[in-house]
């Protein structure tokens, strides 16, 4: 069986992440979130992907290849307009055989419900996940254990089964998607091709969701991600630990990195390659720092996601936050995380403010930003690629 993965977007809501990155790119646990999707569905028994590629596809063929890595074949499909999941998973016609899975390049999934999903045998089945608060999703209407209808965000949900935007289908579904109308914003939903489907008599069923599922759909959203999947890390040492230094729990330490004396890390944490950290700094759990990264003398970091070739200066603190490649923080620099009320952290995103949901977030801050010394920066701050501080600046929104 093949899967096929819906990889196009730029993902504007994660800007200023996304600015030289494709969202399904950015490094979660030190491995792009596709990797994770692509391990899971091979874990799962899928031997072949395809590919639905689109912003910065460069980046991705540069990094998957042709999927031998993995013991995998990839082919890649651009999407020339993106006008809905149905137009985007239609680009899979022709390069897909019998029944494939369907898969977001965003959304974290479990191997083990894939593998559920892997096994059904009816016409289309759709993975849910039993929510809270039903209203905020597409919802099934269910009868007999099969899907009769797919309502987008109820005022009177049926059920709190929430489509999880992960699919079983045959190649009848390229049929309907050809004869799917645009909706009203436009674009061609595959969830009115799945109820012409419905509507035809087919059997379409739906499988609960037991294990994994973290839709990735904001910045902060990636400090979750990273947390789940630094839960299952096992330890290991490839680089060089000085003798004074201290490491407990399970922390990996990739080639070429020394971990200089007074260092104390304590995982779960992840470090890359080449990297220089200490001495006398604090690492902090739940942490991944990208390769070629350096921390200095007394920083502590806790909680963040660091990515690659960036430089932490001595005398820094920085929690709960996702720092893009090539950043430098002047010495001296602090990421506050955390309001005096102990109140969610609100965020303006494309001039809303949205809630994070989160008591603590820090600082998103996109690629080749620098900080001057002694720089403080507020809460649920969201710093532009390139921008840049003056010494003892505070930074407020």
């Amino acid at each position: 069986m093949r899967a096929v993965v819906l990889v196009a977007g730029k993902g504007t809501r994660m800007e200023p992440l996304t600015s030289s990155c494709p969202k399904v790119m950015l490094r979660v646990a030190n491995k792009p979130i596709l990797e994770h999707i692509l391990n899971s569905a091979i874990e799962a028994g899928i031997e072949g992907f395809v590919f639905i590629t689109g912003y910065l596809e460069g980046q991705i063929k540069g990094y998957f290849g042709d999927g031998s890595k993995w013991g995998v074949s990839i082919e890649y499909v651009p999407q020339k307009e993106q006008l809905g999941t149905a137009n985007a998973i239609g680009y899979a016609k022709g390069h897909v055989e019998g029944a494939f899975l369907v898969l977001n390049g965003d959304m974290l999934i479990g191997q083990e419900d894939l593998k559920a999903l892997v096994s059904r045998k009816e016409e289309a089945v759709i993975c849910v996940k039993e929510v809270e608060n039903p209203s905020d999703f597409g919802v099934l209407e269910t009868e007999n254990n099969k899907v009769v209808r797919i309502i987008e965000k109820p005022k009177n949900p049926p059920t709190n089964l929430a489509n999880a935007g992960v699919y079983l289908f045959r190649e009848s579904i390229f049929d309907l998607i050809d004869r799917t109308p645009a909706s009203v914003r436009n674009e061609f939903e595959i969830t009115d091709s799945i109820q012409m489907l419905i509507d035809s008599g087919a059997s379409v069923g739906y499988s609960p969701l037991g294990g994994r599922w973290i839709d990735i759909g904001y910045p902060w959203d990636l400090l979750k991600a990273n947390e789940h999947l630094l839960k299952d890390l096992k330890g290991g040492c490839e680089g060089t630990v000085e003798p004074n230094a201290t490491i407990k729990g399970e922390v990996v330490v990739g080639k070429g990195t020394l971990i200089r004396n007074g260092s104390y890390i304590e995982g779960p944490v992840v470090i890359g390659e080449n990297c220089d950290i200490g001495p006398n700094c604090f690492i902090r759990p739940s942490t991944a720092i990208g390769n070629n990264a350096r921390v200095g003398n007394a920083v502590e970091i806790k909680n963040t996601i660091i990515m690659e070739n960036t430089h932490v200066g001595h005398l820094s603190y920085v929690g709960d936050s996702v720092i893009g490649s090539r950043c430098n923080f002047g010495a001296g620099t602090k990421v506050a995380n955390l309001r005096h009320d102990g109140k969610n952290i609100k965020v303006m995103v494309k001039g809303r403010i949205l809630d994070s949901g989160r008591r603590k977030l820090g600082v998103i801050m996109g690629d080749d930003v620098h900080t001057g010394i002694n720089t403080s920066i507020n809460i649920g701050v969201i710093m532009e690629k390139g921008r840049f501080t003056c010494p003892g600046e505070v930074v407020k929104h």
